[in-house]
């Protein structure tokens, strides 16, 4: 090439050989520049400034207006790939066409969220697709796929997977562990990330901001045994906002931040998302850092090139040969229609029963069968959550209704509590009026961060006064309450304390719209949650004061109940649709997992109030979550679930209700009856503990894949074919009934006889597809013998038993409707080979008491007790001892005990043989000095003393005699601050 057009300028060179030729023209202080969120342009060469990171969940957010699609779970709800596709790539159609009016709309698009929804309660749960591995697979793929587009060569936008790994929990986020085995690492966890690698439609992953197994996932060694050996690809790395920081703040792992930022540059992080848009913190560190000789240029090019080869995807440097570079579609009447398809989608109908022995009482039918009351506090809500764009189009169910049936054949009660709040000396919080500007907010222009959004203070604070206003108060659960006025404004407190009128929504980073009432000298005080302050009224107007003696004591006047308001509107009606549900912003958020599976007492009281005075009462559920409602399910006639739908959910949920779409949503995730069938919202292991429709031994309220239509369908002739490679399945689906619809037909598989705990069923396979009545479709479904598979710890790989598997193919994961067995090759599994490769800790097939945790600060794992008070136990099935063994040895770290004993049930007993420490690494030193024990089971085998080491990394190898022969379990006790890693056996 010539001087002016270097090879990275030419098209004609594959991109690998653009970006290493790129590289080698920045100096090493410009490449380092790089590394942050925010890399500066390099003016000699032509390099522009670039951002990593553009939020795009279900919409272009953060920058303004934009379609916004159902949130993540909806379109999980959906079980529609293709037309989870189409989505993404209207996404990224947005993102261009966006950016090209704005250059700070990103095409690095931070998403999709592929953790899986092992755990309700998580607040994140929006963001997610399903609880299941190869449904979340399924979506994401799709996803991805319409956001990188289907050029050969350049990219529409560069996806970027959230959060590695086993995150699921907002509680202690940045500073707790979860203790993951090998078995849900490779069986649940990788799995939903690994199809949306393997497909070529992800340009990296974002570290969550937890820790596994004791180290934080920005330092985990799966990014590089894992991810970057599922593909050729050149991956990039990106961190979470803060989470570099953290390595060194709130986890304290380094005792310093150069230490930090080197450590996670070596782990494979590749771009820095730290201080917002300031570089120089960040870069001072690894500058220092990298003086100091913590990591090496190359690390520092490695990260830059897997930088710049996302950038010559996105055609970054071929402006004329983009196809995208043109890009103009941005609320097309196509974007529109999509949005509304979608929500129509994810419409789940749970119930639909007939109300004395009438037809069930969904469909209402094209006229609505009369006057149709909608009531709650969500039937005139569109919601957004923090992942949103701004509405472009705004439906609410009440919008919807009135669309489809007229304005006036439908009534309204939205059952709010209108209140009065007095003061001692009798006066009433007043909202001044007229309401102020009404005009948008100074700032709330779009901004990368809407966290960085101040609240209002151009508009006059509350005062009180002899008659005071009415206001409109939401009880969300847990005494988290919202206050409206009478201009529709919520009450909210900005930076000077004062508390107006002023937000039109809650939302922001930290909510400043919601509070709770505390009794108090026959009152309450009124404590806002956002500061932490008590509401107070003087002369200046009310305000916050930190100072909880000079709240104001205020007691509620209550104007009208909600349920009254709701059951009048009930009464007179031909069918009644309450709508309730969640506020993205409150009560199970990013930040803020969830209490309770239940509906906040509030909304409860509205449904009972509608059915006690129309029986002809339908419950919709509009939420971010599943909801534990045994009451609603066994009482009222029917009940609908749908996430937060976007702009079309009010016009879509109409359709459905009317009749003119049938719903065929399925739910992605369990439904449990009540929070008694959850587990600790911190246990990961979904196979221990029984999660997830997998594992789960209960009976939920609804299952997972659970989800109706206004039809029937019949299902026939389930076959089977085995080869070498996978299992061939055919099935026939007709629709027996009078009304067109969409089926979900979902294909589960177990084996007949495990030798290990499986799941009571797995989806394998899934297709959507839409049948006239009558008609019937012949469906194929191509399964690989790998997704028998699971992971053997005892011999560290994938697995397919030998005998009887079977396939299940039906409407939802509890609704069988026909099985076929089939006898794929496989490989009887062996016993442990202890004696040639010993005991690795964390391959457990059992345990109770251990967490897992950090072997090193860079790779490996040891188990260690939960409580250092309390003993844990792990369990190793079928050891080979052969002829026997004289000796064990134990790589530990900390100070404790460890316990070795024969047999699953052995329970401790007589004094074994003891154990004294080695340097790590050297002879063990067997029978010096250590006797054998000769006591009968369940005598131990063996008690070794550990320690103190020096600290929890400082492993040493500790031996005993120990005589044990043939296969055996093995069962292991922990005492202490010991840290297990390894155990060896010789004789």
């Amino acid at each position: 090439m010539t001087a002016d057009r270097p090879p990275f300028r030419d098209p004609a060179l594959p991109v690998d050989q653009r970006a290493a030729d790129l590289l080698g023209r920045l100096t090493p202080a410009e490449r380092l520049s790089l590394l942050h969120q925010f890399a500066p342009a390099v003016d000699r060469l032509g390099l522009a400034a670039f951002r990593t990171g553009q939020e795009a969940l279900h919409g272009v957010a953060w920058m303004g207006p934009a379609t916004v699609f159902p949130q993540a779970v909806g379109l999980g709800a959906s079980w529609h790939p293709e037309l989870v596709r189409r989505v993404g790539e209207a996404v990224s159609r947005e993102a261009r066409a966006m950016r090209a009016g704005d250059d700070r709309v990103g095409l690095n698009v931070w998403a999709p969220t592929v953790n899986l929804l092992r755990n309700p309660l998580w607040g994140r749960g929006e963001e997610g697709y399903s609880e299941d591995p190869v449904l979340t697979s399924a979506i994401a793929v799709a996803f991805t796929r319409g956001l990188r587009g289907d050029h050969p060569v350049y990219w529409r936008t560069a996806p970027v997977l959230k959060h590695w790994l086993a995150h699921n929990n907002e509680t202690a986020r940045d500073t707790s562990s979860a203790s993951v085995r090998p078995r849900v690492l490779h069986e649940y966890d990788l799995r939903a990330f690994r199809g949306a690698v393997e497909a070529g439609a992800v340009a990296g992953v974002m570290p969550a901001y937890n820790l596994v197994n004791g180290r934080p996932n920005h330092l985990s060694p799966y990014l590089g045994t894992e991810l970057r050996a599922w593909t050729e690809q050149e991956l990039m790395v990106c961190s979470d906002a803060g989470a570099p920081s953290n390595l060194a703040d709130s986890q304290a792992y380094f005792a310093t931040h150069e230490e930090a930022v080197a450590a996670a540059l070596r782990a494979g992080v590749d771009s820095f998302t730290d201080h917002g848009t300031d570089s120089a913190v960040i870069l001072g560190r690894l500058e220092r850092a990298f003086a100091q000789g913590l990591f090496t240029q190359e690390d520092v090019d490695r990260a830059v090139l897997r930088q710049l080869t996302v950038r010559f995807l996105l055609g970054e440097f071929d402006p004329e040969l983009d196809p995208y570079a043109k890009e103009a579609a941005y609320d097309t009447d196509e974007h529109r229609a999509l949005a509304r398809e979608a929500a129509e989608a994810a419409i789940v109908l749970l119930r639909n029963e007939p109300v004395g022995g009438e037809a069930p009482l969904l469909p209402l039918g094209g006229d609505g069968g009369g006057r149709i009351a909608v009531v709650g506090l969500l039937a005139d809500a569109a919601k957004l959550d923090w992942y949103s764009g701004a509405l472009l189009h705004r439906s609410s169910p009440l919008d919807g209704l009135r669309e489809r049936f007229g304005a006036d054949r439908v009534d309204f009660a939205e059952g709010v509590d209108r209140i009065r709040l007095r003061t001692a000396d009798g006066r009433a919080l007043r909202v001044p009026g007229p309401a102020a500007d009404e005009e948008a907010a100074p700032g709330a222009e779009a901004a990368l961060d809407p966290a960085l959004l101040a609240g209002r203070t151009d508009l006059p604070p509350l005062t009180a006064d002899a008659e005071g206003s009415v206001l409109d108060l939401v009880d969300w659960g847990g005494g988290v309450l919202t206050l409206r006025a009478p201009g529709g404004r919520y009450l909210s407190v900005a930076g000077d304390g004062l508390l107006r009128a002023s937000a039109d929504e809650p939302g922001g980073w930290v909510v400043q719209e919601t509070f709770r009432f505390e009794s108090h000298g026959g009152g309450h005080l009124l404590l806002h949650l956002g500061t932490g302050g008590y509401v107070s009224v003087a002369a200046g107007g009310a305000k916050v004061a930190a100072e909880r003696e000079k709240a104001s004591v205020f007691f509620v006047e209550t104007v009208e109940r909600g349920e009254d308001a709701v059951a009048r509107a009930a009464a007179g009606a031909a069918a009644v649709i309450v709508v309730a549900g969640n506020d993205p912003h409150v009560n199970g958020r990013e930040t803020e997992d969830r209490t309770t599976l239940e509906l906040p007492p509030h909304q409860d009281r509205l449904w009972r109030a509608a059915h006690a005075a129309n029986p002809r009462t339908a419950l919709v559920l509009v939420s971010s979550y599943p909801y534990a409602v045994p009451d609603a399910a066994a009482t009222l006639p029917a009940l609908l679930w749908t996430a937060h739908g976007g702009q079309a959910a009010g016009t879509a949920l109409a359709r459905v209700l009317a009749g003119d779409v049938s719903p065929a949503g399925r739910l992605p995730q369990t439904w449990y009856a009540s929070d008694a069938d959850l587990p600790d919202l911190f246990d990961y292991d979904v196979i221990g503990g029984r999660q997830t429709y997998l594992y789960f031994d209960g009976t939920p309220l609804f299952p997972f894949g659970h989800g109706l239509t206004y039809t029937r369908f019949g299902y026939e002739g389930l076959t089977a074919v085995v080869d070498a490679e996978e299992v061939r399945l055919t099935c026939t689906v007709t629709n027996t009934g009078t009304v067109a619809s969409d089926e979900v037909v979902q294909v589960y598989a177990r084996p007949v006889t495990p030798a290990v705990p499986r799941p009571h069923r797995a989806l394998v396979a899934h297709e959507r597809v839409r049948l006239a009545p009558g008609a019937t479709a012949v469906l194929s479904f191509a399964v690989p013998l790998s997704a028998l598979a699971y992971w053997d710890v005892a011999h560290g790989r994938w697995a397919v038993e030998p005998g009887g598997h079977e396939f299940l193919a039906g409407p939802s994961s509890a609704d069988v409707r026909r099985t076929v067995r089939v006898e794929p090759a496989g490989e009887t599994p062996g016993p442990r080979p202890v004696l040639e490769a010993g005991l690795e800790a964390a391959d457990y097939d059992e345990q109770t008491g251990t967490v897992l945790v950090d072997r090193s600060k860079t790779s490996g794992d040891a188990l260690a007790p939960a409580d250092p008070a309390t003993p844990g136990t792990l369990l190793y099935r079928s050891c080979d001892f052969g002829d026997g063994i004289t000796e064990l040895a134990v790589t530990a770290a900390g100070s404790g005990e460890v316990t070795f004993y024969a047999g699953a049930d052995a329970d401790p007993g007589t004094t074994p043989a003891s154990g004294k420490a080695v340097s790590a690494g050297t002879d063990t030193g067997a029978g010096s000095g250590a006797t054998a024990v000769t006591g009968t089971a369940p005598s131990p085998l063996a008690r070794l003393t550990v320690g103190p080491t020096g600290g929890p990394y400082a492993y040493v190898t500790v031996g005993a005699s120990c005589h044990v022969r043939d296969v055996t379990d093995l069962r292991v006790e922990l005492r202490g601050n010991v840290r297990l890693a390894r155990v060896g056996f010789a004789g």
